[in-house]
């Protein structure tokens, strides 16, 4: 499946602007601008968690904005801006991520409080 989408203005949800988002089984692209072409794109299986927020002006108009926490260098938190079907992308890109880690067999660890050593903090044996 794939989705593609266009960020929109807030207001009456038209798509006066020149971003795309295209979310497919592997990728998150999103091209952005009319004079400098930027294209990012994101492997799926990089995303950690995703997020739907919806002010009460994209409420009014049926638009959302998907964010997306990744590993990914250039873009940890990609947000696909303003768009319609916004709850419906974020559950296919919250199941898509998952499927394509365990195609990959990779394994997500997190460093829940910042420290490398799971807390040790300043006292490690092994430094």
């Amino acid at each position: 499946m794939k989705y593609s989408e266009r960020k929109r203005l807030t207001f009456f949800g038209l798509p006066f602007t020149f971003t795309t988002y295209t979310v497919d089984e592997e990728f998150i692209t999103m091209n952005s601008g009319f004079f400098r072409r930027v294209e990012n794109d994101c492997y799926l299986y990089k995303i950690v968690d995703v997020r739907l927020e919806t002010s009460l002006a994209e409420r009014l108009f049926g638009l959302g904005t998907v964010h997306c926490f990744s590993s990914d260098v250039t873009d940890p938190d990609l947000r696909l801006r303003h768009i319609k079907h916004a709850k419906e992308i974020k559950d296919y890109i919250l199941k898509e991520s998952e499927a394509q880690r365990m195609k990959r067999r990779t394994l997500n660890t997190q460093s829940l409080d910042g420290e490398p050593f799971l807390g040790q903090g300043d006292s490690c044996d092994i430094c």
